[in-house]
């Protein structure tokens, strides 16, 4: 079953914004993006509080998850957190299918 993490940054004076520019920068998100398992890793602002970001990160099952949690990007990643100083809220959610085909009908496509 696929895994959807929603993780909230939140710093002070542009820091989640900064943290996610250099993420983008040094390439941590495209290595993220090409690793086994995952499917979706993107970032998103908020509309009401400028310092919080977004991200979506999804992978394909707790395995690749974890694999991930035990590279060494993540050890750049909490690197990156710590020297911008920001807190953290997470979501996690799984797939489920007869949910998302039973909402089809309500899902409006081109």
């Amino acid at each position: 079953m696929a895994l959807t993490i929603n993780i909230y940054y939140t710093g002070q004076n542009g820091s989640a914004k900064a943290f996610v520019e250099e993420m983008i920068s040094s390439k941590i998100v495209d290595d993220i993006r090409k690793e086994e398992g995952n499917l979706r890793y993107e970032y998103f602002t908020s509309f009401t509080d400028p310092e919080t970001v977004l991200l979506i990160d999804k992978w394909i099952n707790q395995e690749a998850l974890d694999y991930h949690h035990a590279s060494k990007m993540m050890k750049k990643i909490i690197e990156l957190r710590n020297k911008y100083n920001l807190k953290m809220k997470v979501e996690r959610f799984v797939d489920d299918i007869d949910i998302l085909n039973n909402s089809k009908k309500f899902i409006k496509k081109n």
